[in-house]
């Protein structure tokens, strides 16, 4: 049995691009469905048996219609071709209010035929072109859905997340043991789990979430285990593999060292025989690239020193996102020629310059420098001291809020 994981696809991440001539649409849009269409083309070629993707379709909980039109097409691409398609519902998935649909959930709504969509926990038995494969769904569960406001009254972030922990280790342990031991099982799970090395998500959310511990996904029970939440690619557990394929396509400069792509995934499963292998397949998407520069007293033309770094880096700069941080004095701050510099760099696909200008540091916010933290870090600091001020309740209203208008204005 052939799996294709895959998780994070984040459509809607529009930063760093421009409109298309000839479509009208984000030319950052277009880089993202051209990495799923790869992914598409690969299941087809490869006859994949399902294709699992284990959670955020979109970046906004509300996508446009264009948004959503494209992502059918492709699913319905591969169903038309015999692939059943599984959608598990991630954080990114869900609505702003209660009663609201997920931004997948139109899939199940109209019955479309091979396509299985996970907004809530529970085991899904699936007749691929290889036979039945059990998965266990465990899509993003909000905290306060979980937990409610009485259970939660005096409980600090801490213990709010080892009882969250407690609960979803409680789902899956319940849902293990109703599986059939003669039937391959995979789990399927929208969660960040301790140990994972976080990528660009961290500029995509705030505060504290609850982590689950491997031992609670690394079940005997499971072939394979295809999560999703974190954007970097990695392996947690060989025995079953506990898999992050990470986002398909680079969002950010968080991202700009890694590799991005899906998993491939093989199952044995007989009274005889199990065994499970997973290969990472990368696709080679749009690169992010930062180049430093120090300029120094020693530049008497600090211009040509940055224009020479980037004639260096040219063969890079082509085609790519590419900003240029500029360390400098403040007397230097007014000697460089910007229109030059951006003219050099005309070959790469979105350039920007970042100026960090050694000035005084003014320190606001305890012991923490302003000029040294992004936004998201400076409003998580503004919580951590004003944290006695206001309930539990305001202060993940206030983290939530906030990293939603921070990214609103990042994007804009």
């Amino acid at each position: 049995m052939k799996i294709i994981h895959f998780a994070d696809l984040h459509l809607g991440v529009e930063n760093y691009g421009h409109i298309d001539a000839d479509t009208g649409l984000s030319s950052r849009f277009l880089d993202f469905l051209e990495s799923f269409d790869l992914l598409v083309e690969y299941a087809l070629e490869k006859k994949a048996d399902l294709v699992l993707f284990c959670g955020d379709a979109y970046k906004s909980r509300d996508p446009s219609q264009t948004q959503q039109r494209e992502f059918a097409r492709r699913i319905k691409k591969l169903t038309e071709c015999g692939i059943p398609v599984f959608l598990l519902v991630g954080n990114h998935d869900l609505p702003n209010a209660t009663g609201r649909a997920t931004t997948t959930e139109i899939f199940d709504t109209l019955s479309i035929e091979n396509v299985y969509v996970a907004g809530h926990p529970g085991i899904f038995r699936i007749s691929t072109p290889s036979g039945i494969i059990q998965v266990v769904a465990l899509p993003w569960l909000k905290r306060s859905n979980v937990i409610g406001k009485e259970d939660a009254r005096n409980l600090d972030f801490a213990q709010l997340n080892q009882k969250m922990q407690a609960i979803l280790k409680g789902i899956i342990d319940q849902l293990s043991a109703e599986l059939d031991p003669a039937l391959p099982a995979v789990l399927s799970a929208h969660v960040w789990v301790q140990g994972a090395r976080v990528g660009s998500e961290e500029t995509m959310s705030i505060g504290q979430e609850h982590m689950l511990l491997s031992s609670a996904v690394a079940k005997p029970c499971f072939d394979y285990v295809a999560l999703g939440h974190i954007h970097r690619h990695q392996v947690l557990c060989e025995q079953p593999p506990v898999v992050y394929s990470g986002s398909l396509e680079r969002l950010d400069f968080g991202d700009e060292d890694d590799e991005k792509g899906f998993y491939v995934v093989e199952i044995e499963h007989t009274a005889q025989t199990r065994w499970t292998s997973f290969e990472f397949r990368s696709i080679a998407g749009r690169r992010f690239l930062i180049i430093k520069v120090n300029l120094t007293s020693e530049d008497t033309d600090p211009t040509e020193t940055v224009l020479k770094l980037i004639e260096s880096s040219r063969n890079e700069i082509c085609g790519n996102i590419v900003r240029l941080e500029i360390s400098l004095t403040h007397e230097f701050e007014g000697r460089l020629d910007e229109r030059r510099i951006r003219q050099a760099a005309a070959e790469a696909y979105y350039f920007s310059i970042l100026k960090n200008v050694k000035r005084q540091v003014r320190s606001r916010l305890g012991n923490t420098s302003v000029e040294e933290i992004s936004p998201i870090m400076a409003l998580q600091t503004f919580i951590d001291l004003k944290h006695g001020d206001y309930s539990k309740e305001n202060v993940a209203k206030l983290a939530e809020f906030g990293a939603e208008i921070i990214n609103s204005s990042r994007d804009s």
